[in-house]
């Protein structure tokens, strides 16, 4: 793949999917209590493997980005050229807040406990 090319829809498509199902498993969770365990378990793991995918995957997006806006100088070259005082702002807004955005720091912390939560999870519900 390119490195200004989106992932393909398809790949887009089963991102988008596992952080729904991620989510929604994790708020079954609630409901599946006053059930069996085994249905908690299965949510759990769903979700969090879900989490796992889908933050890893966010975390390269936004990475990728900010790289491609820093490399090419991009909010420099807006500045510079012959666009509108408004389209200009817009655009620097973009690219400064793609450079800045704490979100990255999100997905590595949310990513980072979800792995240590399932790696923990299997040992005590499968190798302990």
């Amino acid at each position: 793949m390119k490195e200004y090319e989106p992932h393909p829809k398809w790949q887009r498509e089963a991102y988008f999917w596992t952080g729904i199902i991620a989510t929604l498993a994790y708020r079954l969770i609630i409901i599946l209590n006053s059930f069996n365990a085994i249905w908690v378990q299965t949510a759990w793991y769903i979700g969090t493997i879900g989490f796992v995918v889908f933050f890893l995957h966010r975390y390269e997006v936004d990475n990728r980005r900010a790289h491609i806006v820093a490399e090419h100088q991009l909010a420099k070259k807006v500045a510079k050229s012959d666009l509108g005082a408004q389209d200009k702002e817009a655009l620097d807004y973009i690219l400064r807040t793609t450079k800045s955005s704490k979100a990255k720091i999100n997905y590595i912390v949310i990513f980072a406990a979800s792995a240590v939560a399932l790696l923990i999870g299997i040992y005590l519900d499968f190798l302990n």
